[in-house]
């Protein structure tokens, strides 16, 4: 996996710019350090317009990048529309922000990040493409300021509101602050609904699939004054609608055919449960087979992404099927309070664009009223346990194997700090953690009546 995900690095260098000879270096060097910077990345500066300089390579470089998939672009009701305005965007893999700049062409766009893309690619050139550095999944009332500027002096914004990239190809639910931005900005809504890049390079196999075809569509949601007059419900209604995508039905629709034949492998990561017999963590994905260690059932993956077993039962032949179904169990296991996660874990913090630091082992524990991590900080002498609510997580970042090095991993943040949190012993499974968190961000709110 470490070869690949070098191979990864070369090709996906951000925007096609990246110096990536010294970053290949990086990450090993990374793992040795003993001495770590821990000044806190500056959520307050504002961000620079994309270098001019820079954007004829930009744009050559995704031309170049997106050649494989015919990419076509749509616009509606995008004439004669000017910046200042907002561009939300669907979110299924690293070739969205390849997409993005040809369909925002010929307007420079300043870009929401995550800190760990600045800290794999280099604080100054992440700036330099515009991007605005922050956390998921906390707060960040220095981000909202900072969008603020961009409007102010006549921007393009584009944020990703799912804020991770598609498990199995299908939209995320939406933060309802989406809304609340929109309303705050009063600028024209956009948004851009892309096809095909998560069939491409699924999370859970980052290997990419020849054949797939790229589609984007890019629309003028809401006028400035249409904004004005609508609910912040009317809005997240509308975001849902035009953010809304099936990976697996586009793939059907247009008989998009995969041979890549280990189509299957890593699928097990978020289909982790079996149907069958109920067992959890028992799957293995291998060449185009998917298959329970527990009852031995096995489902073919076809060339159009279907799950085929070889029994012929196709209830769950469509993955988003299968999907949501293991959602409907955690789900079933938290209102039977059986739910249970208490593992031991490896942590890194991520405190700035500059380096991943080790804090060793510690315990995570998720419950109704939220994540408990205890573990001994960076800097710290005596072991803290910090905790996250459940009220504030709407959900949780997951990876299925962040960068080669542990395996799967969810992360938690503070205002200061990211949390890299990776399994050492069973029962730990990314997906099922995110249903879990969803659920109990439903539930406590409700209770709460926010």
């Amino acid at each position: 996996m470490k070869e690949n995900f070098d191979e990864q690095i070369e090709k996906e260098a951000v925007f096609g710019i990246l110096p990536v000879t010294k970053n290949k270096r990086q990450y090993g060097f990374l793992d040795r350090k003993e001495v770590y910077d821990t000044t806190p990345f500056d959520t307050k500066r504002t961000p620079p317009k994309q270098n001019l300089f820079f954007m004829p390579f930009i744009w050559a470089a995704c031309w170049a990048l997106t050649r494989s998939g015919k990419l076509k672009i749509h616009k509606e009701n995008m004439k004669g529309l000017k910046p200042p305005y907002l561009v939300l965007g669907t979110h299924h893999a690293f070739m969205d922000f390849y997409v993005t700049p040809l369909a925002l062409f010929p307007h420079r766009a300043n870009y929401v990040s995550e800190l760990e893309g600045f800290e794999a690619y280099g604080e100054w050139l992440y700036r330099q493409a515009g991007c605005l550095g922050t956390r998921k999944f906390i707060n960040d009332i220095n981000l909202v300021k900072n969008i603020q500027r961009v409007m102010k002096r006549k921007g393009i914004l584009v944020l990703y509101p799912e804020a991770r990239y598609a498990n199995v190809g299908t939209s995320s639910e939406l933060p309802t602050s989406v809304g609340k931005l929109v309303k705050l900005l009063g600028v024209p809504l956009v948004t851009i609904n892309m096809k095909g890049n998560y069939l491409q390079s699924p999370i859970w196999n980052l290997t990419k699939r020849k054949g797939v075809k790229l589609d984007a569509t890019l629309t003028q949601v809401l006028t400035p004054e249409e904004v004005k007059n609508a609910s912040v419900e009317e809005i997240n209604a509308l975001v849902k609608q035009y953010l809304s995508y099936d990976e697996y039905e586009y793939q059907a629709k247009n008989n998009i055919k995969i041979t890549y034949p280990e189509r299957a492998k890593g699928l097990e990561m978020p289909l982790y449960q079996c149907p069958v017999c109920g067992v959890e963590f028992a799957m293995k994905g291998e060449g185009a087979s998917l298959s329970c260690g527990s009852c031995k059932t096995v489902w073919e993956m076809d060339e159009l992404g279907r799950l085929v077993s070889k029994d012929g039962n196709t209830d769950f032949s469509h993955i988003p099927n299968w999907y949501e179904w293991e959602r409907s169990q955690v789900i079933k296991q938290i209102e039977e309070d059986k739910y249970v996660l208490n593992c031991k874990v490896r942590i890194e913090a991520l405190p700035n664009a500059k380096n991943f630091i080790p804090c060793g082992e510690g315990t995570l524990v998720h419950k109704k009223e939220g994540f408990y991590l205890t573990f001994k900080d960076y800097g710290d002498e005596e072991e803290k346990a910090m905790f996250f609510s459940s009220r504030s997580l709407f959900s949780i970042h997951t990876e299925y194997d962040y960068r080669s090095k542990y395996g799967q991993c969810v992360t938690l943040s503070t205002d200061t700090s990211t949390y890299f949190i990776y399994p050492l012993e069973a029962g730990f499974n990314p997906t099922k953690i995110q249903f879990a968190t969803e659920h109990f961000y439903k539930i406590t709110n409700k209770k709460e009546g926010l």
